[in-house]
Formats: structure tokens, C-alpha cells, sequence
């Protein structure tokens, strides 16, 4: 057993070091838009004052994302690369390498507060340890998803910090650690301003720390201290996060505020409360609307438990299917026996064969957000906690290794590097391309248009505000006749002497582009390419030309011609 231990933990080390060293790498799968343009794509703008695109939920009309986080993280690297470069101590600091890493980086750093996580509650859910800490650290979703800039990334690290909180006990006693009460307040609303859904994964845990204070705490007095500390701390934080995205998103600062005559607080705390910024009750007003919802894409509301569960976690999603109903079907033969007895809350959950209250933390957040009817695999990344610990106990996993080895690499190749994993490497070329030397005084311009391919983080190609030669041009999905429209306006227009124009499309609309009736005078490709919006043709796959599928094309287009 011992040696068993000491292999399981080399093998942590190793998959922690790969975990670190592929984000270096760096990892060319884009997975969705928003691990861009929910913080670097902003950050770089504001920060960096580089060309970026704002999404709508950070316009000031109507912002639906809180800005602190993105200035926590995306902001802080940005402002220490742009430090080192105006010290000069490191010339060419800002760059698509450093642009795009340089985020990802710290979130790799904070990725293992999960292992932590691990390793503080194992012992407490009846798991074993290292078994635990493989799972986790073999699982793609750790080695992809918490190493990207996702709100869903930090939404799980503070379930994770969540699930520690409440578990915590006093050493030889069982009443709950006097100062989880306020770190729990803190933690439940910054998790709540992150992303509203929070409070669907934070509300087992709560119910369940809830529970151990009646319990354990024999003075009704305790108890109120333990509440009141808890919500005095929650309603600081909300206001910590409501001054800072008022200040942002509105028209408000200092100067304002000192201007508006000293001696009146009133008026200062009137334009306070009239411009002020809640960013969770804008996100959930326009979430709430049906019609809203069904601009991103609608599911049915089986979605979760069907495909993005195993999606995500393979067979450890099915053996927690299996698990909960053989539990249920128990505790409905209990019932029908008339045998069962109330025993606590948490005596009820903790001491029940297989530890439930585990299967509890997973399955109830997954049916709230399966009320929704858009369900994206990724809404469902914090949930790798309980997961992990819940199939490390009792050796769940063990006999089912090999298919968890199989699934993860394959999981790791699609979406680590596949999955639209020409764009990244297609922005650094360009970047490259764009800030090259002009052979003359005469700058270049650049007319980058993309077509059938994710949205393109602008911020990745390096471009200053004030820079007025590079277009960018996203044509996202369009048909063949507005995309051929657009390209043969660009090849006519000669009110530009020196313009280099750029067609970026994967492989399976290059056909679509050759019946457009222009010429290109290079062609670039990057390998490899899947885009699942135009899936490449099987039979192609099967054939000798089955590069040509899987690979990102950038034409340029040849103007003399």
C-alpha cells in the first residue's frame, strides 16, 4: 500500500507539472468565446489600451458582469507586464505570447487550490487521498478548462473554498471553526457577483453548514452570532463589489465626488445610489427571459444530465448516476418499511452509506441550472469537486482506470488542441506579420477578415487604439453569398495603394472561397483545425487530402490580380 502511495504521488507531481508546463506551452484549443471576452479582451483595452471588442455585458447601458474579477486577474498581469516594459526591464513585454499566457498563467497558479481543496476535505468526505488528488489532476477539465480564463474557472475555485469552509471542523471537537462564519458570507457573495448561479452550487453547502451549527451549537445565542456574522460580512462585500463597478461602468469618480460640495454627504451618497451598478440583477433579469436565453442556443432541459456530464467527466458522471439511484431506491424501501428516523440534518447525510451529502453538493446544483433552458457543458466545471471525492471512496473508480485514462487524453487532445485550435496560433502569425518592418515610410494597412471561425480576441494582435491601418472584419457564420459580397468589395477597393487584405477560414469552406472569383497570392495553413459549426467531410477524412479538413487557412488576397 505504501508503495501504491508513493506512485500515486509522483504521478500528482507529474500531471500538476504538466498542468503548468502545457499552459506555458502555450494550449491552442479555444473553447468559447467567453474565456477571451469576459476579462483579457476588456483588460487589454482599458489597461494595455490595446484595439479590443467590448462585449455587451460590459457596456454601461446595461452591464451584466462585475469588474472585479477581471481586474483581480487578466488587470493585475496586464498592469505588471505594461510596469515591466515602461521600467525597462523587459523591452518587448507585451506581446500575443505574454498577452495570452500571461492570464492563463495565474489561473493555472490558483487551479490548485482545488489540489487543496483535496486535500483538506479527503480525509473529512472518507476518501483516499491520492486517489483523489489523480482524478483531479488527470482530469481534462482541470488540465484544460481551470486553466483558462473562464468566470465558470473561478466559480468553481470558490465552491471549492466554499466546500473547505463548511467541512472544517475543530481538531478533537465537532462544532463548526468560529471564524468560517464570516469567510463564508464573503465567499458566497463574491461567488454570487462572479456569476449569479453561484448561489445554485453554494446552496448545499450552506443548508449543510447551516445544519452542523443547530447541531453542535447547544445556545440559541451562538447560533444568531454565527448567522449575523455571516450576513454582516455578505452585505460589506456586496457594497465592496457595487462602489467598484460604479465607478467603472458609470460616469462617477473622485473628482466628481469632491467637486459636489464638501460638507454635504447627502449629495454625495444621492449620486452614489442614483448612478449605482448591480451587476448580479442586471445579469439575472436578462437570464431570466426566455427569449433572451434563446439568442445563445436553447437545450432541452435534460441537456446536463445527459450529454454535458458525461461530456465533461465520463464514467465518474455515470457511477454518480448509479450511485444516487441505488441510494434513492434504499431510502424508498426505508419509507415503505416505516424503519427510517430523523436523525439531524447532518447525521442524516454524513453517516448514510456512501457519504450522499457528496452526491447531494453534485447533483443539486445540477438540476437548478437544468431549469435553464441554455446548458453549456462548462456551466458544470465546478462540480469536478465533489465528483472526485465522491468516486475516490470506497474505490469506485479503480476498476473502471484504463476508460478514465482513455477519455481524459482523448477529452485533453479535442478541446486542449483541436477544437479551433488554428485561431490562436493564426493571431500570433499576425501579430508577427502586422508589426514587421515596412520596407518604406509609408505604414501598411491590414484588412484581416475571419469567416466561419469563433469570434477572434482582438487584444492578440498586438494593436494600439490610436493605430488606424488594421481592420479586423468578423464574418462569423455567413452564407456563401454575403461572405463572397464582402471579399470581392475588399479586392475592388484600390483607394489604397499599399493594403494587404487577409481571408481567415478552416479548411472545409476553402471550396466556398474559390467560387468567389478572386485570387489569392499566398496561402498559410495551420494544423490542426477542428471547427465543429462546419465539421469536415468523412470522406474526405478517409482520404490522402484529409489535411486540408483540419487545418486553418489564411489568403492573401492578390489585389493585382
Amino acid at each position: 500500500r505504501g508503495g501504491a502511495a508513493m506512485g500515486a504521488r509522483a504521478l500528482w507531481a507529474l500531471l500538476a507539472a504538466l498542468r503548468a508546463g502545457w499552459c506555458l506551452l502555450p494550449q491552442s484549443g479555444y473553447l468559447h468565446p467567453d474565456e477571451f471576452f469576459q476579462a483579457p479582451e476588456v483588460m487589454a483595452g482599458d489597461i494595455l489600451n490595446l484595439q479590443v471588442f467590448y462585449p455587451w455585458e460590459f457596456l454601461s447601458s446595461f452591464p451584466c458582469r462585475t469588474v472585479v474579477f477581471p481586474l483581480m486577474t487578466s488587470g493585475v498581469t496586464y498592469w505588471a507586464i505594461k510596469s515591466l516594459q515602461q521600467l525597462d526591464i523587459c523591452s518587448s513585454c507585451i506581446n500575443s505570447y505574454t498577452l495570452l499566457v500571461s492570464p492563463r498563467l495565474l489561473f493555472t497558479i490558483f487551479s490548485f487550490i482545488l489540489d487543496y481543496s483535496v486535500y483538506r476535505l479527503a480525509p473529512f468526505w472518507e476518501a483516499d487521498l491520492w486517489k483523489a488528488l489523480v482524478l483531479l489532476a488527470g482530469s481534462y477539465v482541470t488540465l484544460v478548462f481551470y486553466t483558462r480564463t473562464f468566470t465558470n474557472t473561478l466559480e468553481g475555485l470558490l465552491f471549492a473554498l466554499l466546500m473547505v469552509l463548511v467541512s472544517s471542523r475543530k481538531s478533537g471537537g465537532s462544532s463548526v471553526e468560529p471564524t468560517s462564519s464570516p469567510l463564508i458570507g464573503v465567499i458566497t457573495t463574491a461567488g454570487f457577483f462572479n456569476r449569479p448561479t453561484f448561489l445554485a452550487f453554494a446552496l448545499m453547502p450552506l443548508l449543510y453548514w447551516a445544519g452542523l451549527i443547530v447541531d453542535s451549537q447547544g445556545s440559541i445565542k451562538t447560533v444568531i452570532n454565527h448567522f449575523l456574522k455571516l450576513i454582516l460580512c455578505a452585505c460589506f462585500t456586496a457594497i465592496v463589489f457595487i462602489t467598484a463597478d460604479t465607478f467603472y461602468f458609470t460616469s462617477v469618480s473622485l473628482d466628481n465626488l469632491y467637486s459636489i460640495n464638501k460638507g454635504s454627504l447627502f449629495d454625495v451618497i444621492a449620486q452614489l445610489h442614483e448612478k449605482m451598478v448591480v451587476t448580479p440583477f442586471n445579469f439575472l433579469s436578462y437570464n431570466l427571459n426566455p427569449h433572451n436565453l434563446a439568442l445563445h442556443g436553447s437545450h432541452p432541459r435534460i441537456t446536463h444530465f445527459t450529454v454535458n456530464g458525461i461530456m465533461l467527466f465520463g464514467i465518474l458522471h455515470v457511477l454518480a448516476i448509479g450511485a444516487g439511484f441505488k441510494i434513492l431506491k434504499n431510502y424508498v424501501h426505508q419509507l415503505i418499511r416505516v424503519k427510517s428516523c430523523y436523525r439531524g440534518l447532518s447525521g442524516l447525510l454524513v453517516h448514510s452509506e456512501g457519504n450522499p451529502t457528496l452526491l447531494l453538493f453534485y447533483f443539486v446544483p445540477l438540476a437548478f441550472l437544468s431549469l435553464f433552458s441554455h446548458q453549456e457543458p462548462r456551466f458544470l466545471v465546478p462540480l469536478i469537486l465533489p465528483l472526485v471525492l465522491f468516486s475516490a471512496s470506497q474505490d469506485r473508480a479503480v476498476k473502471w482506470k484504463h476508460l478514465i485514462i482513455i477519455f481524459n487524453l482523448l477529452g485533453a487532445f479535442l478541446f486542449g488542441c483541436l477544437h479551433q485550435g488554428g485561431l490562436i496560433p493564426c493571431l500570433f502569425h499576425l501579430e508577427q506579420l502586422i508589426h514587421s518592418p515596412a520596407p518604406s515610410n509609408h505604414p501598411r494597412h491590414y484588412t484581416l477578415l475571419f469567416a466561419h471561425t469563433y469570434m477572434p480576441p482582438r487584444f492578440l494582435l498586438n494593436i494600439k487604439k490610436t493605430d488606424v491601418h488594421v481592420q479586423v472584419i468578423d464574418m462569423a457564420g455567413s452564407g456563401e453569398e454575403t461572405l463572397c459580397q464582402t471579399i470581392q468589395q475588399q479586392a475592388s477597393d484600390f483607394t489604397c495603394s499599399d493594403c494587404h487584405i487577409f481571408v481567415i477560414v478552416p479548411g472545409t469552406v476553402r471550396a466556398t472561397i474559390a467560387k468567389c472569383g478572386v485570387s489569392f497570392k499566398n496561402e498559410t495553413v495551420v494544423f490542426p483545425h477542428l471547427s465543429m459549426e462546419d465539421p469536415p467531410q468523412m470522406s474526405i477524412l478517409s482520404s490522402r487530402n484529409w489535411r486540408s479538413q483540419l487545418g486553418l487557412y489564411i489568403l492573401q488576397l492578390d489585389r493585382d490580380q
